[in-house]
């Protein structure tokens, strides 16, 4: 899919005719657990744990114990790691970071905002703060599907859940780095 010329306004609220990528036609269609339908009405956490790919961040995230922290938050915006970003850290590290949540929560923290931005508030804001705030701040470069995230590539973006728009990006977020 390539960027729409949509409703997207910068206040960060998104329509199934906002999303954006090349990964975005890899989802379900239809009402399937995981389509667009089916994410937009369910908190965030909900509607990744039936995302095809995100089943490594909903790992993450469960043995961080943050499902609910996610699925309360108001108006957030999270950058979500596809299945591909957490497989080139590697298995070890990934099943290590899972048993060690202290190390894990504030790697996650960093991918979470705490507004909701669309791709093109994003874009203006130009740089970010998550809720990680130790991990500096977030470089937003580019557009629509050249759109990069402290240069990790947006695979599908703008996607609505009912308390977030999602990001999914091809590289794990690392705090202290904006590369």
């Amino acid at each position: 899919m390539s960027a729409p010329t949509s409703s997207a306004s910068g206040d960060g609220m998104t329509t199934n005719a906002d999303v954006f990528g090349p990964a975005c036609s890899r989802l379900p269609q239809g009402s399937a657990p995981g389509s667009l339908d089916s994410m937009g009405p369910q908190p965030v956490a909900g509607a990744a744990s039936t995302n095809p790919l995100l089943t490594k961040l909903v790992a993450a995230v469960k043995a961080t114990n943050l499902v609910d922290t996610l699925n309360s938050q108001q108006a957030i915006t999270v950058f979500a790691p596809a299945d591909s970003a957490f497989q080139t850290l590697g298995d070890a590290k990934f099943t290590k970071l899972a048993k060690n949540p202290s190390q894990l929560t504030p790697i996650l923290q960093y991918h979470v905002l705490g507004k909701r931005y669309d791709a093109k508030g994003l874009s203006a804001a130009g740089s970010v703060t998550s809720l990680n705030t130790a991990g500096g701040p977030i470089k937003i470069e580019g557009s629509g599907d050249s759109m990069t995230v402290n240069g990790a590539k947006v695979l599908c973006g703008n996607i609505p859940t009912k308390n977030a728009t999602v990001f999914v990006i091809d590289k794990v977020l690392t705090p202290g780095t904006d590369k």
